[in-house]
């Protein structure tokens, strides 16, 4: 068994957090913080800044630790399938953006059509996975100290 450590970032400019959209055939349309994970010998801050730029063409500025959430994959065929992805811990950090430059994105996830800005004050209004992320993305942005979001069950894995 192992247990996949991600970093992800939420990256905020101009009261906008840049997100992942996404579309994959079991959870439908969604949005993700960019981010993904963690290499063998791989600090998190290195894990960060290298998939937010592979996912987004940004290089990314780790600020401050802000949360940490666990998701457990509950199809066995999923399990069976793909093993390294089916139980996840998300190493959330706040970050900056290095400057203001984008380069075209090298190595996006399967299920990311593209990276978008979207309005803070809007994101009750989108659906972002995971669920548990989601439903505290606006605590996650509004606290100075970090705390543990909790842990989630899900039928089917996501980006």
């Amino acid at each position: 068994m192992s247990i996949r450590s991600t970093a992800k970032a939420v990256i905020i400019k101009d009261g906008k957090i840049l997100l992942n959209k996404c579309r994959d055939a079991k959870n439908g349309d969604y949005y993700s913080l960019p981010g993904g994970g963690q290499h063998q010998y791989e600090t998190l801050h290195e894990a960060l800044i290298r998939e937010c730029l592979e996912e987004t063409g940004y290089t990314v500025i780790p600020v401050r630790f802000a949360a940490l959430c666990e998701e457990i994959c509950m199809s066995e065929e999923y399990r069976e399938k793909y093993p390294e992805y089916a139980h996840k811990m998300y190493h959330i950090f706040i970050c900056g953006l290095s400057d203001e430059d984008v380069k075209t994105p090298t190595e996006k996830d399967d299920m990311q059509e593209n990276s978008e800005w979207i309005g803070i004050d809007s994101l009750e209004d989108i659906r972002i996975l995971p669920i548990v992320l989601g439903s505290n993305i606006r605590g996650i942005i509004d606290n100075t100290s970090p705390f543990f979001l909790g842990s989630e069950h899900i039928d089917f894995n996501h980006g």
